[in-house]
C-alpha cells in the first residue's frame, strides 16, 4: 500500500500548513532584507544562519500550540518526539547558500506524514510571495496574492529538448551533466514550482544530496499535480539517494534511461581542500 491510497487528508489542516508556512517565510524574507544573512558551518560542513534558526524556532512554537501531540523534526533542531502518530518536517530555509550570499533564491518548507506516508506538502517562495501547496486527493495548487488555484504538469512527450531545471549543477558528476546536455535543455531557472505548473517538463537534483527535510513535501505536491517523483536510479525519493528526478510523468522512464547507473557527482568537497589559497 502507498500513501497514494490513503484518505483524503483534512482541508483544515492543509490551510493550518500552508498559514504556518506563509507566515515563517515572512520571519525569513524580513531577516534577508535586514541583513541578518551570516552563516557558520555546522559539523557536516553545511550551512547555518541565525535566520535558520529563528524560522525553524518560529514553526516549533506554532506546532508546540496546534499539534501538541505531533512529532516535529527540522533540519537545525532535529526530533522532538510525539504520540499521534504524525510528523511535521521543516526546513526553516531551503537555500541557505543562496541566502548567506544575498541571493533571494530560498524556500521555507513544511511537510506533514501520517500512518498513511505524505500527507502535506507546502513549498514557500517568501521573496517572491508564492505557495505551491497539496494535500493528498485535494489537488496542486499556487497561491501567488489571490486565490489559490489549482495547477496541473504539462503533457510534454518527448525527451528531445525537454525543458529540464537543475540544481547543484556545479556538483554534478562529469557523465551526468553530459547525459542530460546530449538530450535535454538544461533550465537553471526551473524548479518543483514550475514542474507543476506546467513551465517545465522535468526536476533533476544531483551532486550535493539532498537531504531529508528538503525532500519531505516532494512526494505529496508531485503526484497530486500529475507528476512522477523518485531518485534518478528510479528508487522512492524520500529513502534513495538525496538525488531527484521529478516530471511530468510522462518522460519519467525515459529520463530514467538517460540518468540510471551513472554517477551523480563530483569529488566537490575536495576543491576546497586543494585550493591553494
Amino acid at each position: 500500500m502507498s500513501f497514494f491510497d490513503g484518505p483524503p487528508i483534512d482541508r483544515d489542516q492543509v490551510d493550518f500548513a500552508v498559514s504556518l508556512a506563509e507566515r515563517a517565510g515572512r520571519l525569513a524574507r524580513d531577516r534577508f532584507f535586514g541583513g541578518d544573512t551570516a552563516a557558520s558551518l555546522k559539523a557536516d560542513g553545511s550551512e547555518v544562519t541565525a535566520a535558520d534558526r529563528a524560522v525553524e524556532e518560529f514553526v516549533r512554537a506554532e506546532l508546540a500550540r496546534h499539534a501538541p501531540d505531533d512529532e516535529v523534526h527540522g533540519e537545525e533542531g532535529g526530533t522532538t518526539a510525539g504520540t499521534s502518530g504524525r510528523r511535521w518536517v521543516v526546513d526553516p530555509i531551503d537555500g541557505t547558500y543562496y541566502f548567506a550570499r544575498g541571493v533571494p533564491l530560498f524556500t521555507t518548507t513544511l511537510a506533514l506524514e501520517d500512518e498513511h506516508g505524505p500527507a502535506i506538502g507546502v513549498i514557500h517562495e517568501p521573496v517572491a510571495r508564492r505557495t505551491v501547496f497539496a494535500g493528498r486527493h485535494r489537488g496542486c495548487r499556487l497561491a501567488a496574492g489571490g486565490p489559490a488555484t489549482p495547477v496541473r504538469v504539462n503533457g510534454q512527450d518527448r525527451v528531445g529538448g525537454a525543458v529540464t531545471g537543475v540544481a547543484n549543477l556545479g556538483t554534478w558528476s562529469e557523465e551526468l551533466l553530459l547525459a542530460l546536455h546530449r538530450r535535454v535543455f538544461l533550465f537553471a531557472g526551473g524548479d518543483v514550482v514550475g514542474l507543476v505548473t506546467g513551465h517545465v517538463d522535468a526536476f533533476v537534483v544531483a551532486g550535493a544530496p539532498m537531504g531529508y527535510e528538503d525532500l519531505a513535501p516532494l512526494p505529496v505536491i508531485v503526484h497530486e499535480a500529475g507528476g512522477r517523483v523518485t531518485d534518478l536510479d528510479g528508487d522512492p525519493v524520500l529513502t534513495g539517494n538525496g538525488t531527484v528526478l521529478a516530471t511530468n510523468g510522462v518522460l519519467h522512464d525515459a529520463l530514467l534511461d538517460v540518468t540510471r547507473g551513472l554517477p551523480h557527482a563530483r569529488d566537490w568537497q575536495a576543491l576546497r581542500a586543494t585550493d591553494p589559497r
